[in-house]
């Protein structure tokens, strides 16, 4: 392979001349085939000369002939490869030259063997000092260099993989591809002027050899090789699949998980590293969903995608299989970066195989197999497909929102309400070497709906999944997939409990609709006031999409969220922090009707919250105090992105008496909230549960103060019995939805 100095000094001038010359010997090759021809050939012909002697001449000067054309075929694919080899070198040195050009410029010394060191001749005298007697500065230097030095390796390496690419074509061009034509190691009538169709074809030997488990290290080696050179390479990845075509795609991504996880650990890491080539091939090949290749694969994949592979050691039943497409879809969790298109088309296709089973009155899925496979217990292998598609589809919001946009297509009720996930995977209670023939026993998996709930976070807030989002602008498309959700949850009496790996993406999702859920929640904006258990509305302004919800219905989907009370705890410091903005943002001089209304709504809203909290209390379920625990630890990480009171520092110079007392108060709130979750759950209690009270007084006690208002004062007083009055109020409705009985 070409060394750093080789790859700089080479003349690569010499490969166009040389593709020149080639294509002059072709030129050559053609008049001594019209000479040939003429002279020679003609004289067979039944005119000139009859009998067997003539018809055994023929079919010699036949093959001679022929010879004589396949030459020029093969001159002139030589020439091709030749020119578009200069074309890669040239770009590639290109790079290794600007890679160097940049280390120098960052203060690097680059040897005529690539070797990077730190250039210390260019510091003057007093750096130079600094340097010699600072191990920091000299230990940040190395890393630096290192950094160099790798980033020129990848750009040396990038041409040494071209040029193994450049040796297999130049290897295989020459091979004679016709064995039956009357030659022994003729000329090659079938050359081809394509490197990648030659590396495609290679790609395709060593998925074989793999796939029939004769595959020598250095074959793996080769087809990482391979994936590493055409890493976005369409030319290379569509031949590519085409040639191995769907079903060989999915044998190969299964031969390799196979030896990754089960026959050979020890290298698990090449082979998952040759996985992650494949998907980058996929994901490479499917880009350009209207081409005639993409067609094709997809109708492919249709068939492939419901037929049954054999995945070597991923059950111990003997005869348990695979399908196609629970296996694609492991094979793109490797990979990124796919179409969106591609994605709904794939979780179009999957639907339609899972629906289509079941109409023609199969009682279980077609994706049913026995086992978990979540966690440690097999959760690589993507056996629901659709919810692992989902999960792919996640990290492209805009393609999420379309794919579940309500207004376009039913995919959002069939995944909320129309799929049954229990009969998604059968699991069988199979003795040690049984067969398929087992009970089955319906029972999700743990990791049931986990993509489906990642594909909703990111397609209702357009943000990639995972994490708390701050309020921010909406679409009419995202507000109305989670208006959808919401309704349909409590239509099907999940709202309350909701399913499994549902919870914590919500309660990402209403961290980024707490201004839509504080409004609702205050019943003063006539946008929100919708009736007890109607359909939410989706509108627009200015600000984007806002979203209304039926009060009881917000309500049950928070008391779903409360059941993990750190996620809850969340939301709730959310509405804190929403609510004490609010009043933050008050001018100086609003008057006393807008103050009271704002207190106003900022209190219902904190007790419909705290509503949601306290029946929690007459939950059986739940250890009261971890539960509490849980909770303010919810609110402390919620806090401690921003504070949760801003008092405006050009009126009152109150700013670090303000933060001085949200560290009180949170302090003082948690231990109320706990002391509460310790009481017994009678009905008595409950009238004190009076922890959300006190955050709605310190609410209004922190505003006050910030104005300069005497905390005593009637003024003062007022506005906190006006907060304590609707924080009740809010605070009973909650628990009345949750608690109609009561």
């Amino acid at each position: 392979m070409p060394t750093y100095q080789e790859i700089l000094a080479t003349d690569l001038s010499t490969l166009a001349t040389a593709a020149t010359k080639w294509e002059e010997m072709a030129g050559q090759f053609k008049e001594r085939e019209t000479l040939y021809h003429d002279q020679v050939h003609t004289i067979t012909l039944p005119t000139q000369w009859v009998g067997e002697s003539s018809q055994a001449a023929n079919a010699t000067f036949g093959i001679t002939l022929n010879e004589y054309k396949y030459a020029q075929t093969e001159a002139k694919a030589m020439a091709s490869l030749l020119r578009e080899a200069h074309t890669q070198f040239v770009d590639l040195r290109k790079k290794v030259e600007s890679e160097r050009d940049a280390a120098i410029k960052d203060g690097m010394a680059v040897s005529a063997t690539g070797n990077v060191t730190f250039d210390v001749a260019r510091l003057d005298k007093g750096e130079l000092s600094a340097y010699h007697h600072d191990p920091d500065y000299q230990q940040s230097a190395r890393e630096k260099a290192s950094g160099w030095q790798s980033r020129i390796d990848n750009a040396v390496k990038s041409v040494c993989d071209a040029d193994q690419g450049f040796e297999v074509a130049l290897t295989q061009v020459v091979q004679d591809s016709d064995r039956l034509d009357g030659t022994t190691n003729g000329f090659n009538g079938k050359a081809k002027g394509d490197i990648e169709q030659y590396e495609a074809d290679e790609g395709k030997d060593l998925a074989l050899r793999i796939d029939s488990g004769k595959a020598t290290p250095q074959d793996y080696a080769e087809l990482q090789r391979l994936f590493r050179d055409h890493a976005g390479d369409k030319v290379f990845s569509q031949t590519l699949l085409d040639e191995l075509g769907a079903e060989g795609t999915v044998k190969l991504s299964n031969s390799l998980d196979s030896l990754a996880y089960y026959k050979d650990k020890k290298d698990s890491a090449q082979y998952l590293d040759l996985q992650k080539g494949l998907a980058t091939t996929l994901a490479t090949a499917t880009r350009d969903t209207d081409s005639a290749f993409y067609k094709n694969f997809r109708e492919q994949l249709r068939k492939a995608g419901t037929e049954e592979f054999k995945l070597d050691g991923l059950s111990k039943i003997p005869d348990e299989k695979v399908r196609g497409y629970q296996s694609l879809v492991t094979l793109m969790q490797h990979g990124d970066g796919y179409s969106g298109q591609f994605l709904k088309d794939t979780a179009d296709d999957i639907r339609h195989a899972e629906t289509s089973y079941t109409a023609k009155g199969n009682l279980d899925s077609v994706w049913s197999l026995r086992d978990r496979f979540s966690d440690g217990d097999r959760g690589w292998f993507a056996n629901d497909p659709l919810d692992g598609v989902l999960g792919i589809m996640s990290h492209d919001p805009a393609t999420s929102t379309a794919y579940l946009d309500p207004a376009h297509s039913d995919n959002l009720n069939y995944l909320l309400h129309g799929r049954d996930w229990n009969t998604v995977v059968d699991h069988y209670a199979t003795p040690p070497g049984g067969t398929t023939l087992g009970m089955p026993v319906t029972v999700e998996d743990g990791d049931a709906r986990k993509g489906f709930g990642a594909a909703l976070e990111a397609a209702t807030t357009g943000n990639t999944p995972g994490t708390y989002h701050p309020i921010a602008h909406h679409t009419t498309a995202q507000a109305s997939i989670l208006q959808q959700t919401v309704d349909t949850l409590n239509a099907d009496q999940h709202a309350q409990a909701l399913p499994k790996n549902l919870t914590e993406p919500l309660a990402h999702i209403m961290t980024s609709y707490t201004a839509d859920t504080h409004q609702t929640f205050a019943k003063s904006d006539t946008h929100y006031d919708i009736p007890v258990n109607q359909p939410g509305v989706v509108w627009e302004d200015k600000d984007g999409a806002h979203l209304a919800l039926a009060p009881d219905h917000l309500t049950k989907l928070m008391r779903g969220i409360a059941d993990d009370p750190d996620a809850f705890g969340h939301l709730y410091g959310a509405e804190q922090k929403y609510s004490h903005d609010v009043l933050a943002a008050l001018p100086q001089g609003a008057g006393e009707k807008t103050i009271h209304d704002r207190i106003v709504e900022s209190s219902r809203a904190m007790g419909s919250y705290d509503g949601v909290r306290a029946d929690i209390i007459f939950d059986e379920r739940f250890k009261k105090t971890q539960w509490a625990a849980d909770f303010n630890h919810g609110i402390g990480t919620s806090l401690s992105t921003a504070l949760m009171f801003n008092p405006v520092s050009d009126l009152s110079p109150v700013g670090d008496l303000a933060t001085k007392s949200v560290d009180i108060w949170t302090y003082e709130s948690n231990k109320e909230h706990t002391a509460e979750a310790n009481l017994e759950a009678t009905e008595a209690n409950a009238k004190t549960y009076d922890a959300g009270q006190r955050d709605v007084d310190h609410m209004v006690r922190m505003w006050a103060q910030s104005r300069g208002h005497d905390l005593d004062s009637d003024y003062t007083k007022y506005f906190l019995h006006v907060g304590q009055d609707e924080y009740g109020t809010s605070r009973n409705d909650s628990m009345r939805f949750l608690r109609p009985d009561r």
